[in-house]
């Protein structure tokens, strides 16, 4: 037995052979489609973990395109695709949560077949998603949500003014420090994170900056009359986390250390080549900041049980 995501599972009456119960496949344990499956059955909603017996099969549900539907998914080959017809044939008109899952993929630096098989699913399955309005299952957006590391409330667009963070937590949280190693991975190449630091007036002051790892420095542009360029020679605290509001559970990486400009010629040239993403913020912002942490420390929410 092989099965797409969003295939049908029945499972038949052993003494008429009528359907008795049936459910979206909206989970995979097995890239080649074999069992067991995350089911969400039509009678109750709720999403189960189901080892098929004999009395179930699949139904491969036909997907309509201009040019060609998907063919069954043989038992003896290898997973093929979810969609015969070729990308080029497909209206591409995505939804709000598409064009989410194709930004964040992208930011993540995944293809779409690494990030599909993160997310246990067919390759073009997410094409369709990021390509197609579409209204994927709470399950395939956990997934895709834990595959991308980011949340199913950011995925779906809810919250946008919101802080993070609003969700219930955890019945048994379990809070622990993170090793520097662990801390440097977290913090990765590049992201938006927080400068703390004190103003001209002695005031503190945090700014959230477009960040760059470089040779273990943190590096942002900023303006050169900034509050942030101020901090030239002076100590500054760096703060990045992200928040899963949909587990409940989250990391903080927090660095300290000496704030500098990035003058040399050269550098300058290097990172400006070299940079991710252009400051949000927009405007002149050419002066890059670099930060040398001589302490780095995290701190990471799970539930206890993990």
């Amino acid at each position: 037995m092989r099965a797409h995501l969003g295939d049908q599972l029945v499972v038949e009456s052993p003494a008429t052979g009528a359907a008795r119960r049936d459910g979206e496949i909206v989970g995979l344990h097995h890239e080649d489609g074999t069992p067991p499956y995350d089911v969400r059955w039509s009678d109750t909603d709720e999403v189960t973990l189901v080892f098929p017996g004999p009395d179930a099969h699949i139904h491969h549900l036909e997907h309509e395109h201009s040019r060609a539907a998907r063919e069954p998914l043989p038992d003896t080959h290898e997973t093929e695709s979810v969609f015969t017809a070729p990308r080029s044939a497909r209206a591409a008109n995505p939804g709000d949560i598409g064009r989410r899952v194709g930004v964040e993929r992208r930011r993540q630096g995944l293809s779409l077949g690494e990030a599909a098989r993160r997310a246990m699913m067919s390759p073009d399955y997410l094409a369709y998603l990021e390509e197609q309005p579409s209204d994927p299952s709470l399950a395939t957006l956990i997934r895709l949500a834990d595959a991308l590391g980011t949340t199913v409330a950011a995925l779906r667009g809810g919250g946008m003014d919101l802080p993070p963070g609003q969700g219930h937590a955890l019945l048994h949280p379990r809070l622990r420090n993170l090793a520097p190693e662990e801390c440097r991975t977290l913090l990765s190449t590049h992201g938006v994170g927080r400068v703390a630091m004190s103003a001209s007036d002695g005031r503190p002051v945090v700014v959230p900056v477009n960040y760059e790892i470089v040779d273990d420095a943190i590096v942002f542009r900023t303006a050169p009359d900034s509050v942030a360029a101020s901090a030239a020679g002076t100590e500054v605290a760096f703060e990045v986390d992200h928040v899963d509001d949909a587990m409940s559970q989250g990391w903080s990486v927090l660095a300290v250390g000496p704030a500098s400009v990035v003058t040399e010629p050269e550098a300058v040239r290097k990172l400006t080549q070299h940079a991710h993403t252009t400051p949000w913020a927009g405007g002149e912002r050419e002066t890059w900041m670099s930060i040398r942490p001589t302490s780095l420390t995290g701190r990471r929410i799970t539930p206890a049980d993990q």
